[in-house]
């Protein structure tokens, strides 16, 4: 059975880099620095023997930094890192952070596209041309998007079949208004493509912080399931975002119980296989 594996975390110290996006009170419990050595004890908790970490702001400096953290880590097991995907001279930059301090651990790149104020960002010329480049550099591409871009990812997937794309947080459903068109219909358009896998991760915040019940967010944790098919669809808790709304145990639990519908093989494949093959993790 391949070890679990959660597929979306974060780190950040701020006393090196400001967080831009923490813009207001909103981000008051996530505003300090979270280390390894904060995410271990859950980790261990849910016997999780290897992770994927996310970059959150767009730097070059930062995905340097996540690069060697991962170096020396035995858990850290590949990093999506940032580049700007419309620089000419993507892949010297793709090549450099591969030759650098942990570099071996780089998976794939993100970018934050629903702050772009163009929905249709993912179909510009310049944009494609990287994502073309992050395909000839054996990487993955994390979407991250909200039912407003979801459009254009279809058809960047689509257009783009030599590269593998991973869906973050199911694309934002609006939980919290309790709506599911157009997410649902969308994403089903999405998964018919072969080329992409969703990340069952995030859902917690897009329902009321302060108040959600699993009844709410199930049946959006369902319909990535049946649309995705299980094999298609990995765990990621979105720690330490995630603790807005709710702990690392109760992320856990929550995509445990949807999951139990699964076979045990599906389930292994959800917890750690898919993240493992999709993102080529060792070990």
């Amino acid at each position: 059975m391949p070890q679990r594996v959660d597929a979306h975390h974060h780190l950040w110290d701020l006393t090196r880099r400001a967080q831009p996006w923490m813009d207001g009170p909103w981000a008051g419990p996530i505003r300090r620095t979270f280390t390894p050595r904060d995410l271990a004890p859950h980790l261990d908790a849910h016997a999780i023997g290897a992770t994927v970490l996310v970059q959150s702001s767009s730097s070059l400096a930062e995905t340097r930094e996540l690069l060697a953290l991962a170096g020396a880590s035995d858990r850290i097991a590949g990093v999506v890192g940032w580049a700007d995907l419309t620089d000419p001279r993507l892949r010297e930059v793709l090549a450099a952070l591969a030759a650098g301090p942990g570099g071996d651990r780089l998976v794939g790149l993100r970018h934050q596209v629903q702050d772009e104020p163009d929905a249709r960002w993912l179909a510009r010329g310049d944009v494609r041309r990287g994502l073309a480049a992050v395909a000839d550099a054996d990487l993955v591409y994390d979407l991250l998007v909200t039912p407003r871009e979801l459009p254009a990812a279809i058809d960047a997937v689509r257009e783009l079949p030599g590269l593998r794309f991973v869906l973050d947080h199911a694309a934002k459903p609006p939980i919290a208004a309790g709506e599911r068109e157009p997410w649902a219909w969308r994403l089903t358009a999405l998964a018919a493509l072969p080329n992409v896998v969703c990340k069952l991760s995030g859902l917690v915040t897009e329902a009321p912080w302060d108040s959600w019940r699993s009844e709410q967010i199930l049946p959006y944790a369902w319909h990535v399931l049946d649309a995705f098919g299980p094999g298609r669809v990995l765990f990621g808790s979105d720690w330490p975002v995630c603790t807005l709304a709710a702990p690392y145990d109760e992320v856990v639990a929550l995509a445990e119980r949807a999951a139990l519908r699964l076979t045990a093989d599906e389930r292994a494949a959800v917890f750690g296989g898919t993240a493992a093959g999709v993102y080529g993790l060792g070990g």
